[in-house]
């Protein structure tokens, strides 16, 4: 997705959007951090049911829909590097195993 397009995405969610302005405000920093980093980071820092709510709120079906698998950035992410090239990255994401999930980047 364009950043044109991305930005229209944003406008929408923004015009339609009907609650508290602090749940806007985390669903748009999730895609745009999720331009750099890509959906599979985005996974590893947030819970299934907080991806379900930013999604609701953008009005989106899944993240592969806009953002790409991996960015740019991913390999800065203490999570991502914990799981990239593993077949333990859905485990990761499912709660299966623990104490992966980070938030962190490193330069």
């Amino acid at each position: 997705m364009t950043d044109q397009e991305i930005l229209a995405l944003i406008d929408k969610a923004v015009d339609q959007f009907d609650g508290n302005l602090d749940e806007l405000e985390s669903a748009v920093g999730m895609l745009m951090l999720g331009r750099h980093y890509g959906w599979r980071v985005i996974l590893l820092i947030h819970s299934p049911n907080t991806i379900r709510e930013y999604l609701k709120i953008l009005g989106l079906k899944n993240l592969r829909e806009v953002l790409p698998e991996v960015g740019v950035l991913a390999h800065r992410s203490t999570a991502w590097r914990l799981v990239d090239g593993t077949k333990n990255f859905w485990k990761v994401v499912r709660g299966q195993l623990s104490g992966i999930r980070s938030p962190r980047v490193d330069r």
